[in-house]
């Protein structure tokens, strides 16, 4: 693995690991602490993910007319800046609901820089051959994290409470920025300064007109609108429904992440022995798959079977998420890799606040199980959405970059 490819993947695991930390920390403090139900626990998800809906195309034409680097940087600093204010006014008993809420969603924006400028730098980085295993070293970080954050910031919310979690949040977010500070970007030619909406309209354009980005767009919308509707009641259900602890909670979130692992662990393996539109599609079929076990505990209220469903959730879409990000860089000229990565990121995470905010509404009129079959649903159309589409029929990467079709 070259070296700038290393400290990239290194301060994303730190990164990944500092926001699985906080997001696994904000719904048990808002249950167990600030007493929320399910309808608060999704809104406050809502609030915690509306920055990737809001602010990830102005961060994509920043990225691309900036230092995609510095970005980074920043990006780091302000998360543990919100999540330092956060520990602050629990540690002097003035946190409530709304300063959760608000100051989530400020480090989500820092979430949201982030996580434009690391794909559309990569490719400066590394040979063209080598994108699908440098997206799986950004992804095994990304799989580390989950599998060990949530575990993390549910034991320490559960054993020693806010603060230990929150400090840790805050460490893993500093030590971020230590890789990044070694790295040297490579020199980008200046580009032209045109109107920021028109910029805009370029990237929007290149993967709506494009004919594998368009519908690997459109299921990567179903997929996270679904696992948040999923997400917005889990925490209730596993509490009220499966009997689990903080801890309990945790550990079994933790499954998804374990997943991401062995799928990421996998993806060479089976990309020497599988078509790319294999890899592509067994993301899809594994959460429709995982969706039908956690609605399985509605009746049969398991915590092994929800286990086994979130740890499928991780394995399967890691290997959609590789191999998908390969491809975006693929066929997207550098120049628009920031804008189209922020395309990608408004419409798949802008999706989470919609989902999360469905299933605060569902939870509240009909229960956690309402949740549980819309994220269903949800998760039976994306697989519908890829399966159609020209995706499965792909043996490999395009072989250049590609203009709109």
């Amino acid at each position: 693995m070259p070296n700038a490819v290393r400290r990239l993947a290194l301060s994303n695991l730190a990164a990944q690991a500092s926001e699985q930390v906080a997001l696994a920390a904000a719904p048990l403090v808002a249950v167990l602490a600030l007493g929320a139900g399910a309808e608060e626990t999704g809104w406050l998800q809502a609030a915690q993910t509306l920055p990737f809906l809001l602010l990830a195309l102005p961060a994509g034409v920043l990225a691309d007319r900036a230092s995609r680097l510095r970005l980074m940087i920043g990006a780091e600093a302000l998360r543990a800046a919100a999540l330092l204010a956060i520990l602050a006014l629990a540690g002097t008993g003035h946190l409530g609901l709304a300063g959760l809420a608000a100051l989530g969603a400020l480090g989500a924006a820092g979430t949201v820089a982030q996580g434009v400028a690391a794909p559309a730098i990569l490719p400066a980085l590394v040979p063209r051959a080598g994108l699908a295993m440098a997206n799986r070293s950004l992804e095994l970080g990304r799989s580390l994290a989950f599998a060990a954050g949530p575990a993390l910031g549910g034991a320490l919310i559960g054993w020693l409470g806010t603060g230990p979690a929150y400090g840790l949040a805050i460490g893993l977010s500093l030590i971020a920025m230590a890789p990044l500070a070694g790295l040297k970007e490579p020199p980008r030619a200046a580009p032209a300064r045109r109107h920021p909406a028109r910029e805009l309209r370029e990237g929007v354009g290149f993967v709506l007109l494009h004919p594998l980005l368009r519908p690997i767009l459109a299921t990567a919308v179903l997929f996270n609108t679904a696992w948040f509707v999923l997400q917005a009641g889990f925490v209730v259900h596993a509490v009220r429904n499966l009997g689990l602890s903080a801890a309990g909670v945790g550990f079994t979130l933790g499954l998804f992440g374990a997943g991401m692992v062995a799928g990421a662990l996998a993806s060479p393996w089976l990309a020497a022995r599988a078509p790319l539109g294999a890899l592509i599609v067994v993301g899809p079929l594994s959460a429709l798959l995982a969706s039908l076990l956690m609605l399985a505990t509605a009746a049969l209220p398991s915590p092994a079977l929800a286990g086994v469903s979130l740890f499928l959730f991780g394995a399967g879409p890691v290997l959609w998420t590789i191999h998908t990000a390969a491809l975006r860089q693929a066929v997207t000229p550098g120049a628009m890799l920031g804008r189209v990565s922020a395309t990608v990121m408004t419409a798949t995470y802008g999706a989470r606040p919609l989902g999360a905010a469905l299933g605060a509404l569902l939870a509240a009129r009909w229960g956690v199980e309402a949740c549980l079959l819309a994220s269903t649903l949800g998760f039976a159309a994306q697989a519908a959405v890829i399966l159609a589409s020209p995706a499965p029929g792909l043996r490999d990467l395009p072989a250049s970059a590609a203009s709109p079709a």
